[in-house]
C-alpha cells in the first residue's frame, strides 16, 4: 500500500489515477499510523511553498514525513513535494522546510524568450544515476509547471537536470528519498515508467 499524502495541496488526482493505471493499491491519508506503515510515501503538491508548509504542520504531518525519511521507506516528493523536502525557498522568506535534504528554492530568473513559470515539456539529462530512470533514456521529455527551481547543496544527490534559462535539477535520489520537480504522472508512458520503478522498490 502507497499513501498519498492528503494536506490539500491540489494534484491529488493525477498522481491516484496514474497509481491506479499502474495497478497499485493506494490511500490518500494524513493520519500518522497510515503513513509510517505504508510500504511507499507520495508527497505531491501545487500552490505556494509557505502555505504549504502551514497545512503540514497544521495537519502534524513535518515531524511524521521526516520519520519517513529515516525509516527507510520508498519516500517520493513531486513538484511543490520536492521542494518542501529541502530548507528554504524564495517564495516564501523565513519559512523553514522539512530541511530532509539540503539546498534551496529559487525563482526561476527573467531570461529574454522564456516565460516564466516553465509550463510545458522540457528534456532531461542524467549528471549521476538514478533508480527512477531505470530503463529511460536520457533526453526524454518530461511535463513542468512551475516558477520556482531547486538548487540542491549535494550535487551527487541530483539524477536529472533541465536547462530552463538557468541549470535546473530536475531530480534528486538520497537513500530512500526520490523527488522531481516535473511531474511523472502527467508525461506519459516514460513518467509512468518512473513510477513503476518507484513503486517497485516499495516491493523489496
Amino acid at each position: 500500500m502507497i499513501a498519498i499524502i492528503d494536506y490539500d495541496a491540489g494534484n491529488v488526482k493525477s498522481v491516484e489515477k496514474a497509481l491506479e493505471y499502474l495497478g497499485e493499491e493506494y490511500v490518500l491519508t494524513r493520519q500518522e499510523d497510515r503513513i509510517l506503515s505504508a510500504e511507499g510515501v507520495i508527497l505531491p503538491g501545487v500552490g505556494a511553498f509557505g502555505d504549504a508548509m502551514n497545512r503540514l504542520s497544521e495537519y502534524h504531518l513535518t515531524d511524521t514525513l521526516r520519520q519517513v525519511a529515516q525509516s527507510g521507506t520508498p519516500f517520493l516528493g513531486i513538484c511543490l513535494g520536492l521542494q518542501l523536502l529541502f530548507d528554504e525557498s524564495e517564495e516564501s522568506p523565513g519559512v523553514p522546510g522539512l530541511g530532509i535534504l539540503k539546498g534551496k528554492v529559487l525563482r526561476i530568473p527573467a531570461v529574454d524568450g522564456l516565460k516564466v513559470p516553465q509550463i510545458g515539456w522540457n528534456d532531461l539529462q542524467y549528471p549521476n544515476p538514478g533508480r527512477l530512470f531505470r530503463d529511460v533514456p536520457e533526453g526524454t521529455f518530461v511535463y513542468f509547471v512551475h516558477s520556482y527551481y531547486l538548487q540542491a547543496e549535494d550535487p551527487y544527490i541530483v539524477t536529472a537536470t533541465t536547462q530552463y534559462g538557468v541549470t535546473i535539477h530536475a531530480s534528486v535520489e538520497s537513500g530512500n528519498v526520490f523527488a522531481t520537480q516535473f511531474h511523472p504522472e502527467k508525461s506519459s508512458d516514460p513518467g509512468l515508467k518512473m513510477l513503476r520503478n518507484f513503486t517497485a522498490l516499495t516491493k523489496g
